[in-house]
């Protein structure tokens, strides 16, 4: 698992919370898992690869925190419904949800192109499995009275370029569907934002993109370089701390300047 993890700031006020973390086996969200362990939230670590879920909960575990295995397709109702019951009973009732599970067709193509296969399954991994999760856990916020929500969404919803269609309009509904939450719940004690990461070197990443093309990627960022998991994850624990307390329905760009808004 990386050690960059200690580049990101903890958070005293996080300390004996629950979070669910989706998409928390790699990446993104396998460091967004760690940070939040770090300033000693309990952490449910979702996925589909039971393997890496399992590698980044004995990694929170190693370092003195508690995690629990939260294995599930988000974008099934009723596999998230039977994670929330797992989840409830190993850890209680998360108040802090970060949905950031995702995917879907990483090739660009003609609009005329784009199959109904390519465009369901981006919609299905990204934009309907992050209601599923919302719709599902969101209950026990109310009730609570507090809590907090990040979601992810990507330059891909921002910007209409780069990004396949689908998986671009999949990511614009994430944000839209953040703001609608956030200014429903407000009232209840409760805030909404959204990640919008550009292009971030995750290990899948960095073995897809050859150096000479990182290279030119880096050039088109005004700050130089391109994303780090850690600098998603620090975004997303400060969002969820009560450093933002005054901050909801907002989209924050993580991008390097290449998005600015």
């Amino acid at each position: 698992m990386p050690t960059e993890v200690s580049l990101i700031s903890k958070y005293p006020d996080l300390e004996g919370k629950v979070a669910l973390v989706t998409g928390g086996s790699r990446g993104i969200g396998a460091m967004t898992c760690l940070a939040l362990a770090r300033s000693g939230v309990k952490v449910a670590v979702n996925g589909r690869d039971e393997a890496a879920i399992d590698t980044v909960v004995a990694s929170i575990r190693a370092q003195g925190g508690t995690a629990c295995a939260a294995p599930a397709d988000c974008a099934d109702l009723a596999a998230v419904q039977a994670m929330r019951e797992k989840v409830t009973d190993a850890l209680g009732a998360p108040e802090l949800l970060l949905p950031f599970a995702g995917g879907g067709s990483s090739r660009p193509m003609p609009f005329c192109d784009i199959s109904e296969q390519d465009w369901r399954s981006s919609l299905d991994q990204n934009l309907t499995s992050t209601f599923f999760v919302l719709k599902t856990f969101l209950p026990a916020l109310l009730a609570r009275g507090s809590g907090a929500i990040v979601t992810m969404a990507s330059a891909g919803g921002r910007v209409a370029a780069g990004a396949p269609a689908a998986y671009g309009a999949a990511k614009a509904g994430i944000i839209m569907l953040t703001r609608h939450l956030a200014a429903e719940t407000g009232a209840s004690g409760i805030r909404v934002n959204c990640i919008s990461p550009s292009a971030v070197m995750t290990g899948r990443t960095a073995e897809r993109i050859p150096p000479e093309r990182q290279q030119q990627m880096r050039a088109a960022f005004p700050l130089g370089r391109l994303g780090q998991p850690e600098d998603i994850a620090a975004a997303a624990l400060f969002l969820l701390s009560s450093a933002s307390a005054w901050i909801t329905g907002a989209t924050l760009d993580v991008a390097g300047g290449r998005v600015m808004s």
